[in-house]
C-alpha cells in the first residue's frame, strides 16, 4: 500500500526503513522524503513505522524484546 502518494512511498519502504533503524517521523522524512510535501502522510506513516518496530521486537529473542521496551520508553 502506498503510504505517501507524494513521494511514492509504500509500507515496504518503510519496513527497510525501519531494519536499518528509523525509529522517529523525521528518520523516515530523512530517508525517505516522507512528510516534505502535503504532509497527510504523517498519521499512516507513523502508524506504519510502529507496526514494523512493534514487528521487528517480536523477533527478538525475550530477553532483548524487554530490553527493546526500555529502549522505546525512554525514546
Amino acid at each position: 500500500m502506498y503510504v505517501c502518494i507524494c513521494r511514492a512511498v509504500t509500507e515496504k519502504h518503510i519496513e527497510t526503513a525501519v531494519k536499518a533503524g528509523a525509529r522517529h517521523l523525521r528518520d523516515l522524512r530523512t530517508e525517505l522524503g516522507i512528510i516534505e510535501d502535503c504532509g497527510r502522510c504523517a498519521r499512516c506513516a507513523k502508524q506504519c513505522m510502529d507496526q514494523a518496530i512493534e514487528q521487528e521486537g517480536s523477533l527478538l529473542p525475550p530477553p532483548l524484546q524487554q530490553l527493546a521496551l526500555l529502549i522505546q520508553k525512554a525514546a
